[in-house]
């Protein structure tokens, strides 16, 4: 077997930046993990490898990398462990104990944080989607998905942050704080009223500033940034983005089926 001492990036590691519980008790952990530990490595879990080598997933401001124990528990290898036959024994570990546990950690905080629903609450595919109210292509969004929509297929979750101009963390707090925000977010997108910025109590404007929070922890940059799941080849659910519009062939992708 080969080691090779340079960390893995994941293609999708969603929780970039997003601080998190080690998966593992602090003294449960040798020595020069839990020293890897205090330099801010987060710890998922532990898994077996050969060589008599003790596994360890981990992960550090979006990049997931493995953790190799020697034998003697005295010192740890970080990098992607090779077979004589150069397979990789390192990525299938880290997709099953770093990814797929954030992804959840990710899905999770999602549903938790501030949305305005849009389209049947009992719709059996819900997206959640970044929205700024003063984002020109967060408005075609909403209306390129209006067919899965009314047809009740999907459902939108609009998380409302107000990012891009001065005035959209006041047009996000009015959102949200409106009497029917499905209502008025409704009128806003299809263009029937637009909204304006307003003061909100503080406990709504506390909700914006807490949505700016998370995309900013997820490391996203663009609105609309939509987050759903998607089934795998082996059967396991798995988390998915896209930023900014989709392309046609996304959309459906995103939407889980052609246009109803």
């Amino acid at each position: 077997m080969h080691l090779k001492r340079h960390p893995v990036i994941s293609g999708f590691l969603l929780m970039a930046g997003l601080v998190g519980t080690s998966a593992i008790a602090a003294d449960e952990l040798p020595a020069p993990i839990q020293a890897l530990a205090d330099q801010g490595l987060e710890i998922h879990g532990q898994f077996e490898a050969p060589g008599g080598l003790r596994g360890y997933g981990a992960s550090v401001q979006g990049q997931d990398m493995a953790i190799y124990l020697t034998p003697d528990g005295e010192h740890a290898v970080v990098g992607t462990l090779m077979d004589s036959e150069g397979n990789d024994l390192t990525e299938a570990q880290l997709d099953e104990h770093v990814r797929a546990p954030l992804e959840e950690q990710t899905w999770q905080l999602l549903s938790e944080s501030h949305w305005i629903q849009d389209g049947n609450v009992d719709a059996p595919r819900v997206i959640y989607t970044f929205t700024d109210a003063n984002c020109p292509y967060c408005r075609q969004l909403w209306q390129d998905v209006r067919p899965w929509v009314e047809a009740g297929k999907v459902q939108l979750r609009h998380i409302m942050v107000g990012i891009l101009a001065p005035d959209s963390p006041g047009k996000a707090a009015a959102l949200l704080g409106a009497d029917d925000p499905a209502a008025t977010l409704h009128a806003h997108e299809s263009g029937q009223q637009e909204i304006e910025a307003s003061a909100q109590p503080r406990e709504i404007e506390e909700q914006v500033y807490t949505n700016n929070q998370l995309f900013e922890e997820l490391g996203l940059y663009a609105t609309p940034t939509s987050v759903f799941q998607r089934e795998t080849e082996n059967g396991n659910v798995r988390l998915d983005r896209i930023q900014g519009m989709p392309s046609d062939e996304r959309l459906i992708e995103m939407m889980g089926s052609e246009a109803p």
